[in-house]
């Protein structure tokens, strides 16, 4: 990961940390923010850098190589897949996860609906 997208472990989420992980490099994938043949960060560094145990991140790295979307080769590191379009159920979650995110932090605001809806439309013809 050259210019490295910011990954975060939240010690206050229930979820557990790999699994944390493990959604916000998917959806870099997913996103293609991370290419085809980008190289992930080595286990200890980036263990190191979340403050995470090695085996955190070894589980984080099996999962994603279980779902096709890492390959993992000795000496070669780990690498992102080769593969087709996004799934459609893998956007949706990912949408759906977005779009909670946006509800909680418009509600924090004392938005109504429609103006966490005027939001959208407009950053949606905003971006062309």
């Amino acid at each position: 990961m050259n210019s490295s997208p910011t990954l975060r472990v939240d010690t206050d989420d229930p979820t557990p940390p790999y699994e944390q992980l493990r959604r916000q490099l998917t959806e870099l994938i997913v996103a293609g923010v991370l290419p085809a043949g980008e190289r992930l960060p080595p286990l200890r560094q980036l263990a190191g850098d979340l403050g995470l145990a090695v085996g955190t991140v070894a589980r984080t790295y099996r999962e994603l190589e279980s779902a096709g979307l890492v390959r993992s080769r000795r000496g070669g590191g780990t690498r992102v897949a080769e593969r087709a379009a996004p799934r459609a159920d893998e956007c949706r979650d990912a949408l759906d996860r977005h779009a909670a995110a946006y509800l909680r932090q418009a509600r924090l605001l004392g938005a109504d609906r429609e103006a966490a809806l005027d939001a959208i439309r407009r950053a949606w013809n905003a971006d062309g």
